[in-house]
């Protein structure tokens, strides 16, 4: 990814150093392995250990010729180990080493997204419990509907990314394995063993059967959480947007000393990292798909997979970490503006109040289909005229005749819609 939408932390997970120590660790523990059954002298596997290193440039000029990063990577190897590097990937494929790398960089991607993902709970969890009693309007289709909070609002997407540290650790566990099970995975050349120590190394389980590679639905079920969390990440990021228009202006991203808006425009406030947010959630949720179609493979092996891999494997997992900080950021220091929340939920003269008072005329004893009409008559007029609804329903005869004033006048109380603000956010949050 551009240095621009990437962090440092999960950038060097995907440069070729880290690749490439991994590399080293994967053949020198297997070797170590290898030794302690005999199969190469217990001296090699230590001059592995203690002579082993590479050069990238070196590795770049030999694959230059040998068209084979592995083989690249062994041949200067073998160059600072001697000649017992000729031990080195005894019985093992390329796919050992591979794979096996990709399972440990993508465990160390979602361990800094998960911990990227506590960083906006944390937000989310604070600013939701600062505006709990904060109430505002609730919108369906874009419209005004009933009273909520403020911290409602939040606690729900609280509740969604909640629910995705949960799947990417699950995810987390389902990519952290490793194969060491040579060609077309039948340990012919091989003990399990060996397996079974470079992932007790590694920090991986063992694939239980890998047929030379690790089975693509792993990778499938990873970059699709990523997808889903990508997909949560732009549905609260769109409420931002929608809540800083200009009409709405309930709440907005902080604007710094010194930030401009627009070229052209001197007074403009626009909401450019939420914006920045749903683009870079459709570049992580454009791994989804080939993901997917990665899961198919020729017979024990192909590799249709490692091209898309090599490129969505680190853009995908960059791109969600930046995107996530600045979430959490967003998040953060999002100015919240309760009077605009006040202006808007009166802004339409008490319709908010609709459905209470048809179900206090259904109460009092008027059938729904009539006490609808009743209600939906005098909204109407609010709508077209701009009259007051409460004022409207208290001259209307029918409504009058069900219901008495007090208790009409009742259906306008605004914490009848707030009452179980605390049920809700012991559900989310706990006591």
């Amino acid at each position: 990814m551009i240095p621009r939408y990437s962090r440092p932390e999960m950038t060097r997970i995907w440069e070729p150093e880290n690749k490439f120590r991994i590399w080293f660790e994967i053949e020198a523990h297997a070797c170590d392995a290898q030794a302690k059954l005999g199969v190469i002298p217990e001296a090699a596997a230590k001059a592995v250990w203690e002579r082993g290193a590479w050069d990238i440039e070196r590795i770049d000029e030999i694959e230059r010729e040998t068209k084979h990063d592995v083989i690249a990577f062994l041949t200067n190897l073998a160059e600072y180990v001697g000649p017992e590097a000729r031990f080195v990937h005894q019985g093992m494929t390329s796919s050992d080493v591979l794979d096996t790398c990709l399972a440990v960089q993508l465990k160390q991607a979602a361990d800094l997204l998960l911990a990227d993902l506590d960083r906006v709970l944390a937000a989310l969890k604070t600013r939701a419990f600062e505006f709990k009693d904060t109430i505002c309007l609730g919108r369906s289709h874009g419209i005004h509907a009933e009273p909520t909070t403020f911290g409602l609002k939040l606690a729900g997407h609280y509740a969604a990314f909640a629910r995705n540290r949960e799947r990417l650790a699950r995810a987390r566990d389902e990519i952290a394995t490793c194969a060491i099970s040579g060609a077309v995975g039948t340990f012919a050349n091989i003990d399990p063993s060996v397996e079974q120590h470079v992932a007790e190394k590694m920090g991986l389980t063992i694939e239980p059967h890998s047929t030379q590679v690790i089975p693509r639905d792993r990778h499938a079920y990873f970059f699709a959480t990523l997808g889903v969390v990508a997909a949560s990440l732009e549905n609260l990021a769109t409420e931002i947007r929608h809540l800083q228009r200009s009409e709405v202006y309930e709440a907005e991203e902080y604007f710094s000393p010194g930030q401009k808006g627009s070229s052209a425009m001197p007074h403009k406030r626009n909401p450019v990292l939420t914006e920045n947010l749903t683009g870079l959630a459709r570049v992580v949720r454009a791994a989804v798909v080939p993901a997917l179609e990665n899961v198919t493979l020729w017979h024990e092996r192909d590799i249709s997979h490692s091209s898309v891999e090599r490129m969505f494997g680190p853009d995908a997992t960059v791109t969600l970490d930046f995107a996530l900080n600045r979430l959490a950021g967003v998040v953060e220091k999002l100015l919240v503006y309760p009077d605009n929340m006040k202006r808007n939920l009166d802004m339409l003269g008490g319709l908010v109040h609709s459905q209470r008072v048809l179900l206090g005329l259904t109460q009092a004893g008027m059938s729904r289909e009539a006490a609808y009409s009743a209600v939906q008559r005098n909204a109407m007029k609010v709508w077209t005229e701009g009259k007051d609804f409460l004022e409207e329903l208290k001259t209307d005869a029918e409504v009058i005749a069900h219901i008495a004033e007090s208790d009409l006048e009742a259906c306008f109380d605004m914490g009848y819609h707030t009452k179980n603000v605390d049920v809700i956010f012991r559900r989310i949050f706990g006591a």
